[in-house]
């Protein structure tokens, strides 16, 4: 309250600009991260002329302080919370930062509080190699994000579902193109030595045909040789098991794609 009437017209002189919506933001979450309770939180946004509105509450309960991480003694909020616990679980930083909408600060804060829980925990013990772990882990991160009270992790859940989708059905495109494509050169191949056949029988060559020679047996291939196999098909789009037989048209393109490279090599 001022005092000398001066100061006050002065201070009524001041021209007043308003506060765009991410300054409104920025200022509800450091409030957020200083109130003790949603009635605490809900007081302190009021007082200050911020939207206190419900579905404005709900989104800034996250940043509210937080029970301790696993014994740690600084303080933390629910996202950072999340964060360290997506970091301790072996996910990236910035896989978290993104599918948390985190700031840099943030996801600095949530690295400090990981590496501190680490130091008090076991070493995680890192997760299964191969497909269906993956396709377990982004699921069980989708059904998470799914139910979040976050609108923004929500809409993130959505999209990363659908490109999930989209990329599926692309790969399955790819396979069945790529298939198409052999079975097509196969026939090529079969077609040209059939009018190489009628060709000489219209000039007056042998009217039957060739004996057929006998495939070569197929060589055994060393371990090393079919894990180099499962790499070079992986690298081109090839679906391929770790473990197994490996389909005859992966072995076929790969020892086509050697023959190229060596030919090439030899010119």
């Amino acid at each position: 309250m001022f005092t000398d009437m001066k100061e006050a017209l002065e201070a009524e002189a001041l021209e007043l600009t308003p506060i765009g919506g991410d300054q409104s933001a920025a200022a509800s979450r450091v409030v957020a991260r200083q109130a003790r309770d949603k009635d605490d939180l809900a007081d302190l946004l009021g007082a200050l002329g911020l939207p206190c509105g419900e579905d404005d509450l709900v989104t800034l309960l996250p940043h509210l302080t937080a029970i301790p991480i696993s014994g740690d003694t600084m303080p933390t909020n629910a996202f950072t919370a999340t964060a360290a616990s997506m970091l301790n679980n072996g996910d990236s930083p910035d896989h978290v930062r993104d599918t948390l909408g985190l700031s840099e600060n943030e996801l600095a804060e949530a690295l400090q509080h990981a590496s501190a829980a680490g130091t008090d925990t076991p070493q995680a013990t890192a997760p299964a190699s191969g497909d269906l772990a993956d396709r377990d882990g982004i699921e069980a991160l989708l059904s998470w994000a799914k139910d979040h009270p976050a609108a923004a992790i929500r809409n993130k859940a959505a999209r990363i579902r659908s490109n999930l989708s989209e990329l599926t059905a692309r790969r399955a495109a790819d396979d069945a193109q790529r298939e198409a494509a052999e079975r097509v050169a196969q026939l090529k191949a079969e077609l040209e030595q059939a009018q190489e056949q009628l060709r000489a029988v219209k000039s007056g060559g042998r009217t039957t045909a060739p004996a057929a020679v006998p495939a070569p047996a197929t060589p055994r291939r060393s371990k090393e040789q079919l894990a180099a196999i499962r790499t070079w098909a992986r690298a081109n789009g090839y679906q391929v098991a770790d473990a197994g037989v490996i389909r005859k048209t992966v072995v076929k393109a790969y020892d086509a794609a050697h023959r190229t490279t060596d030919l090439a090599k030899a010119s």
